[in-house]
């Protein structure tokens, strides 16, 4: 069976990722291609609705998939949790599924974890993330999350140690994490978890060299999309909480703590 893909943000740099593995499987076909500013009223085409836009575009996009009862998989940056909550809140009863995900990379959305288990450990911690420069929205979807599950796995721990916040040159907090963004030419994506104890620091470094490391991931998220009920957020649920080859009909995918989440919030 294809999988009909309605295509938000087909010209842009995922876009056309998107583009190009759907024209390498057998499975899958792009039927609608929509620029990031055009009209919305051919996401019905598609069996599913893919979102590669902006921040401020992202939320049209949802609200028009779930018009059309069509699921929709969201890599637009911007989805922070009262974001997300609102969704929830705002989307009508049997609504298709609406997965997000701030990272497809397999090895970014590992390190989000390993930051998430460590930060029980640790009471001071930064984040330095860094992109291309044609990026246009700073801190990364992909920090904002990291941040917001770290200070999930120690909300019982209280705040972090983060000194001198008032100062601007200290970055943007997020759950009281300050996150640091670098624009740079010869970047693609790169982040930085530093946490700070008695003698030591541990860095928690992933760095995305090309494209391509998105590959895995998107592909994963199209597989998993047709079966995902209510607002999902993240890989992990697909890394954690199923075999990476799930076939379309198994079990629908939810939002639920990951294995590596369960593990850390009772620890």
């Amino acid at each position: 069976m294809v999988l009909r893909i309605a295509l938000v943000g087909a010209t842009g740099r995922m876009g056309r990722l998107v583009e190009a593995i759907a024209a390498e499987a057998d499975d899958l076909e792009v039927v609608r291609r929509i620029g990031s500013r055009d009209d919305l009223a051919g996401l019905a085409d598609g069996d599913v609705v893919v979102d590669f836009t902006l921040p401020h575009i992202s939320p049209k996009v949802v609200r028009a998939a779930a018009a059309a009862k069509r699921p929709v998989l969201v890599g637009t940056s911007g989805w922070t949790a009262d974001r997300v909550a609102a969704l929830k809140g705002g989307l009508p009863p049997g609504a298709p599924g609406v997965l997000i995900v701030p990272n497809f990379s397999v090895g970014s959305v590992l390190a989000t974890a390993f930051a998430e288990q460590a930060a029980r450990w640790f009471d001071s911690m930064e984040i330095v993330e860094a992109h291309h420069a044609g990026k246009a929205d700073s801190p990364s979807g992909t920090a904002v999350r990291t941040a917001e599950r770290m200070a999930a796995a120690r909300v019982d721990l209280g705040p972090v140690a983060a000194p001198h916040v008032d100062q601007r040159a200290r970055g943007q907090q997020v759950g009281s994490i300050p996150i640091h963004s670098l624009r740079l030419q010869g970047v693609v994506a790169a982040q930085d978890v530093l946490l700070g104890g008695p003698g030591e620091v541990l860095t928690i470094r992933h760095e995305t060299t090309a494209p391509t490391a998105y590959r895995q991931g998107i592909r994963m998220a199209l597989d998993a999309l047709p079966r995902t009920r209510g607002v999902v957020v993240g890989l992990e649920h697909l890394l954690f909480g199923g075999r990476p080859d799930a076939p379309t009909t198994g079990p629908a995918i939810v939002d639920r703590p990951s294995g590596q989440a369960a593990t850390v919030t009772g620890a």
